[in-house]
């Protein structure tokens, strides 16, 4: 069995074993996902990269692991395959970002 399908259904049986289903759409999910986002972000809030990762790293790995947690309730919320639609756009990234004009420069697709 596919490991992301896998550990889906294991965030899918916590979330249904405490009934929180009922509280759980795709608006709310977005939300939360954003929400979860800031708050990783925040950790790296007037510190370079190293000095957030030194001081940072535990909450850092648990913040990243409930931005990832909603996004797939989220996506099993939409009925969606996690592996498919980033393959799918890895594909449209490839379009956007050829390696011959992307390779080593952060200059956004529009601009290359």
């Amino acid at each position: 069995m596919n490991e992301i399908k896998e550990l889906t259904d294991k965030v899918i049986q916590f979330r249904d074993n405490r009934n929180w289903k009922q509280f759980h759409n795709p608006k709310d999910l977005a939300i939360s996902l954003s929400l979860e986002a800031s708050e990783l972000l925040e950790n790296f809030q007037w510190k370079n990269s190293e000095e957030a990762l030194s001081k940072n790293k535990e909450n850092i790995k648990d913040e990243l692991a409930d931005v990832i947690i909603y996004s797939m309730l989220l996506a099993n919320d939409l009925n969606v395959d996690i592996a498919e639609i980033v393959n799918e756009k890895i594909e449209k990234n490839n379009i956007k970002y050829p390696v011959e004009k992307a390779f080593g420069v952060k200059t956004k697709y529009t601009d290359l």
